[in-house]
């Protein structure tokens, strides 16, 4: 019988009890089709009443011009949408490296994801990244193997990638009915039914069969693993299913369920959002299968000033904790908060606390989003994502929360920026506007840098990714009127210490009056890479006063900031003060601040300082022909070749490459292959740069 999709209808938000919300987001590599699958839930859902497609710039969820000229997602975008009396608020997420914050802060403050793959493909590079960061926050997903219809299509090879190279326990609920070109249906093997859908309304139609012959030994097998795959998961039914062979259509979904919220499965869903096919099973999927707001653990909350935790649940009476995770700026209404509400109810007009920054904040206005059109609304509860304006202090990471209950909620992390460059107005006009487009731009982006060279006065731009940094400056032009001038992009170099040093720094200084006096005694000690910068107290009698160990730590932090060697900042070091002496009337904070900094700074230059350089996983995809050609090019790029694996009828090679060795990388390797080849970069780890190289970096030659 054909099944028809819902009709449009305008259905007030409250209707929906906690059990019937989903809050998910669409996680996936470039170019795997994360924002068509949007589309056609938009579709499908009633949200839009026509399909906009990625590849003629007219997808709703990449709104901004950048996105609709290059055909792809920068940033993550949010909107609602409705099926079978649930409400599901989707999160539209980036595939390229360089927009990793968004897919990082989007996982945050999500209860569900789906993550698509590429049927050709499979696993790919980016594709571990977003996994590894739900794995991080704990995020249960959906699998969908999406592209079905596309030519090379190995659906069994596309499950050995996602077992090996993911290390994730599947659950296969579906078969592909036809491949490449003939793709036209589903198997679902939990009802034993086939779909077949209508290409002559958009996919909006399907019929449900009995599976087609050629398929039925093929599905009982399927259908047998899954079945020991479920019933493995509960001893009851395990019994059942030594008994009986079999389990009821509730058994499975009931089990599945319980298992993928507990991350210990991965339900495999298949279908092409292009052609329309398998949308509405995956939506029946995150009904199914993923959780509301009351079924996620409950978050656990500080609370300032005490050791405590508490624990909250989606209650929307319990006390306010809402995370910002989002900043952007509208040209409409100003700036726009992105929030979770974990605890509480935010109401319009009325005032909240930020924690972080110990600030009252007034909540002017509170929205529901659609990509960037907006819906206003007069409360926000628990379990549910909006936008608030009129926050003035509040920033990515940053928790709101009432006057009289303080709380703050774990922060966001994000990747350090590897690569800069510099920027200078265009004309005297510009100036002004620039400090106040890149203060904006910096606002929004968590893994944006801007500063200062004193040096050389320039304005310095940092970020993950030439793209990256690309289309800030195209955002500055367009969206800013800024015009600027950029230089050619550099590399974030590191530096750091060898070798363990102690150093004695004393600042004394007489003029007449009150003098200043500052003694320390500091112990250098490196640490093992990604360690970042620690400072311990280990003063003991009172050779330096509590009231001075602030300022030598503060020292210290500015001294790591421009190393010895070439002047970028010191990594993976731990300080510790352990001795000094100080002056009843001289000695002041600031005195031991300098102190401090003039030991870290001679300290490490005696400790053997070495330049770290970012390296770079790079993965290039390409025709046999070319893999000899592309292995070498790498290997006189200082790059070391992991090895290489058969992807489709291509070769992947995986590497790990020096950053400063990959600028224009990406046209170097289309005119060694005819442009068939295409290559992923993210950044690894960084390693210390061979002796040869050092004296052209020092000397700015880099």
């Amino acid at each position: 019988m054909a099944q028809k999709a819902e009709e449009k209808t305008v259905i007030n938000r409250k209707n929906f009890p906690m059990k019937n919300v989903r809050n998910i987001g669409i996680i996936a590599h470039i170019d795997a089709g994360k924002t068509t699958t949007t589309e056609r839930i938009l579709y499908y859902t009633g949200k839009s009443y026509k399909i906009g497609e990625v590849h003629e710039g007219a997808a709703t969820m990449d709104w901004m011009a950048q996105e609709r000229e290059r055909g792809i997602t920068i940033t993550s975008a949010a909107t609602t949408c409705f099926w079978k009396d649930n409400r599901i608020n989707i999160i539209d997420t980036p595939g390229h490296v360089d927009f990793t914050a968004e897919v990082e802060r989007s996982l945050r403050v999500l209860d569900g994801g789906v993550v698509c793959f590429d049927a050709v493909a499979g696993v790919e590079p980016q594709s571990e990244t977003v996994w590894r960061q739900a794995d991080k926050y704990h995020v249960p997903r959906l699998c969908f193997i999406n592209k079905m219809d596309r030519i090379g299509v190995n659906f069994k090879a596309d499950l050995d990638s996602i077992i090996d190279r993911l290390g994730a326990k599947i659950a296969v609920l579906h078969l592909p009915i036809g491949t490449e070109n003939n793709f036209k249906g589903i198997v679902d093997l939990v009802k034993m039914k086939s779909f077949v859908w209508h290409s002559d309304d958009l996919g909006a139609s399907f019929d449900e069969e009995e599976i087609p012959e050629d398929l039925k030994q093929e599905s009982e097998l399927y259908r047998k693993k899954l079945l020991e795959t479920v019933a493995e998961t509960d001893e009851k039914l395990m019994e059942k299913f030594f008994e009986t062979g079999d389990l009821s259509e509730e058994e499975i979904k009931g089990a599945l369920r319980k298992a993928t919220i507990a991350n210990e499965l991965y339900p495999i869903l298949v279908g092409s959002a292009l052609k329309n096919v398998g949308v509405q099973l995956l939506l029946d999927a995150v009904i199914d299968y993923l959780p509301s707001p009351e079924e996620v653990p409950p978050v656990f909350a500080e609370i300032p000033g005490k050791e405590e935790k508490l624990e909250l649940h989606p209650d929307p009476s319990g006390p306010l904790a809402a995370l910002s995770f989002k900043v952007q700026n509208d040209p409409f209404v100003g700036t726009l908060n992105y929030i979770r509400v974990y605890s509480g109810t935010i109401k319009s007009g009325t005032y909240v606390v930020n924690t972080n920054k110990g600030e009252k904040e007034r909540v002017a206005r509170l929205m529901l989003m659609h990509s960037n059109h907006r819906e206003e609304a007069d409360e926000l509860s628990a379990g549910e994502i909006g936008a608030v304006v009129g926050l003035k202090q509040t920033f990515t990471g940053d928790t709101l929360c009432s006057d009289d209950t303080p709380l703050l909620l774990e922060n966001i992390t994000f990747p350090e920026p590897v690569i800069s460059m510099s920027v200078e107005p265009a004309t005297k006009a510009d100036q002004e506007k620039m400090g106040m487009a890149l203060n904006k731009l910096a606002q929004e982006d968590p893994t944006f840098r801007v500063e200062s060279n004193p040096e050389t006065g320039q304005t310095i731009i940092s970020g993950i990714g030439e793209l990256h940094l690309d289309i800030l400056v195209d955002r500055m032009r367009r969206e800013h009127k800024v015009e600027v001038n950029v230089g050619q992009p550099k590399v974030a170099y590191r530096e750091t210490i060898t070798k363990m040093v102690e150093q004695e720094g004393k600042y004394i200084k007489q003029s007449g009056g009150r003098g200043q006096y500052g003694h320390v005694f500091i112990r250098i000690i490196p640490q093992e890479r990604g360690f970042g910068f620690e400072f311990e107290d280990k003063v003991v009698g009172g050779s330096i006063p509590k009231e001075f160990i602030p300022g030598a730590e503060k020292g210290i932090k500015e001294a790591i900031h421009k190393g010895v060697l070439a002047g970028y900042p010191v990594v993976d070091v731990k300080v510790e003060l352990y001795d000094g002496s100080y002056h009843d009337v001289d000695s002041s904070e600031i005195a031991f601040k300098i102190a401090a900094s003039e030991a870290f700074k001679e300290g490490c230059k005696k400790a053997s300082p070495q330049i770290l350089e970012p390296i770079m996983k790079v993965e290039v995809v390409t025709p046999e022909d070319y893999l000899g050609d592309v292995i070498g090019n790498l290997s006189s790029k200082r790059g070391k070749v992991e090895g290489t694996e058969a992807r489709g009828n291509a070769k992947a090679i995986s590497s790990y490459v020096p950053l400063s060795e990959m600028f224009g990388y990406t046209t170097e390797l289309r005119s060694m292959t005819s442009g068939r080849a295409s290559s992923t970069m993210e950044f690894s780890h960084y390693d210390p740069l061979p002796g040869n190289l050092v004296e052209k970096i020092k000397t700015g030659n880099d």
